[in-house]
């Protein structure tokens, strides 16, 4: 398969890695408004139709279900139409069910509509992480970071559309749809921008660019034992970051009587420390070294979640989730950075592989939070975890695995 030369586009579309990282930023904004408009309507929701305690906890716990088999259907779509084709598809998935949500008119339909909110935002999650892999090799440095900082973005904004919303006594119907509007509004914007290449595909194929599938190596039977130290971290800040944001506006509604205008505000401080963790992210990294930034930020987690759990009013609640963001923030774009790096050639498989972690832990973390809370035990939903981010301690020192072992443990499996 000819390489394209760097700096000139295919037919049709435009070059340059500037063009196809704004695309990708604003993608990941989308995708944390999508998110946050689901987890911060929950209690809107609930009251709307009248949803008990367990059914709410059922959905949210589908919700992460059907987004680890969207991320596999999303890996499928890749290979076919290529990750920016997946984007987009994703999106409009994703605004449909949003829209579905508000104006569901049973719980039947709401069922459905958060199922396939799941499954889009899956194909979603893989579809972008693939082509932010492929974008942060072509600019040779750590900008995972910037892109997570864009999705916290993201979040606070729908968080806040969502306050405001209830502030003004919108129907949970009508907020929804204006964020439903805005994903639909991304999705006619994102285009295709061709990358520069250095030696190496820098993501998957476009459908014009068949490739052939028979010199890709298998990814080996090591790449599980490689991956488990990230798939571990990614599962303990999921289990955080479910915690904190599909069930930070219940809690706030229900065990420390805050309105409706005010239950969102926990969501939105959370992801607003995440802006400000993420932004920092990469400038970290590079003055630290990675190793030293996953523990001060799992201890930064531990404490914040105790402090969450011990929370006399809404406002101390709301300050402490922030701080959770801005520890939590960290970790998950170093794992998926660093995993994508074990095999840039399988970027997309291998991330895909590690999705499951992450899934895991929604899951794990929305159930055990949901069901704690249907028994009003909220506090205890924050306070476990904190013992759970004291464990990232010691998968941290796998952060600095130098680049000549990476290539001598990929040679090993593919010789194997």
């Amino acid at each position: 398969m000819p390489l394209t030369a760097p700096g000139r586009a295919q037919a049709g579309r435009p070059a340059g890695k500037a063009g196809a990282r704004r695309v990708a930023t604003v993608t990941f904004a989308a995708q944390g408004m999508s998110v946050a408009a689901v987890y911060t309507t929950v209690p809107a929701v609930t009251e709307h139709l009248r949803l008990a305690p367990l059914l709410t906890t059922a959905l949210m716990v589908t919700v992460a279900l059907m987004a680890g088999a969207g991320s596999f259907l999303g890996l499928a779509a890749i290979r076919v139409a290529g990750p920016v084709s997946t984007m987009r598809g994703a999106l409009l998935t994703a605004a449909v069910a949003l829209m579905l949500i508000g104006w569901a008119p049973g719980r039947a339909t709401a069922v459905c509509a958060y199922v396939l909110f799941g499954i889009a935002v899956g194909a979603l999650d893989v579809g972008i992480n693939t082509r932010a892999a492929a974008i942060e090799r072509v600019h040779g440095r750590s900008i995972f970071g910037s892109f997570y900082t864009a999705w916290s973005v993201g979040g606070v904004v729908a968080a806040l559309l969502t306050a405001a919303a209830a502030r003004l006594e919108w129907p949970v119907a009508d907020g929804l749809t204006v964020q439903a509007g805005i994903l639909l509004i991304v999705a006619a914007c994102v285009r295709t921008h061709t990358l520069p290449t250095a030696g190496e595909p820098s993501e998957p194929p476009e459908p014009s660019e068949p490739s052939d599938t028979s010199v890709q190596s298998p990814l080996g039977r090591r790449m599980w034992a490689r991956l488990l130290p990230f798939g571990l971290v990614l599962l303990v800040v999921y289990v955080v970051d479910s915690t904190v944001s599909a069930w930070s506006a219940v809690y706030l509604r229900q065990t420390l009587a805050a309105s409706l205008t005010v239950a969102p505000m926990a969501y939105a401080a959370y992801q607003a420390g995440t802006v400000v963790g993420r932004a920092a992210t990469d400038r970290l990294v590079q003055r630290f070294g990675a190793v030293a930034v996953v523990r001060t930020a799992s201890l930064l987690v531990a404490g914040a979640l105790a402090g969450m759990a011990a929370a006399p009013g809404w406002l101390f609640a709301v300050l402490a989730a922030g701080t959770v963001g801005l520890g939590a923030s960290v970790l998950a774009p170093l794992c998926l950075a660093a995993a994508a790096r074990l095999r840039p050639d399988a970027s997309e498989t291998v991330l895909a592989r590690l999705n499951l972690f992450n899934y895991a832990g929604v899951v794990t973390g929305g159930a055990v939070s949901g069901l704690l809370g249907s028994t009003g035990e909220f506090r205890l939903a924050y306070a476990a975890p904190a013992a759970l981010a004291v464990l990232l301690l010691a998968a941290g020192r796998h952060f600095s695995r130098p680049a000549g072992r990476e290539r001598r443990a990929h040679e090993a499996e593919v010789g194997s």
